[in-house]
């Protein structure tokens, strides 16, 4: 039986920056916070995205988690 052992968590905070003026389509500007606990759960990382939005000048439009594993055999 193969087994996931996340390695390593990126916290993503995506921003609208305005519309593009020729096609009428959003913006979107994202900042990346890297090495982020492994073991951060959803609520965690919830508070510590709308704490750091609330520093920035863009609207906050999404939070988004990226989370790297390796796979391996369990035997």
């Amino acid at each position: 039986m193969a087994v996931a052992d996340m390695t390593s968590s990126t916290l993503r905070l995506v921003f609208h920056n305005g519309t593009d003026p020729l096609s009428g389509k959003p913006v979107y500007k994202g900042k990346s916070f890297n090495n982020v606990k492994t073991e951060a759960t959803a609520d965690q990382l919830y508070e510590i995205a709308t704490a750091f939005a609330g520093l920035q000048q863009l609207p906050l439009f999404n939070i988004e988690r990226r989370d790297n594993s390796d796979i391996r055999d369990d035997n």
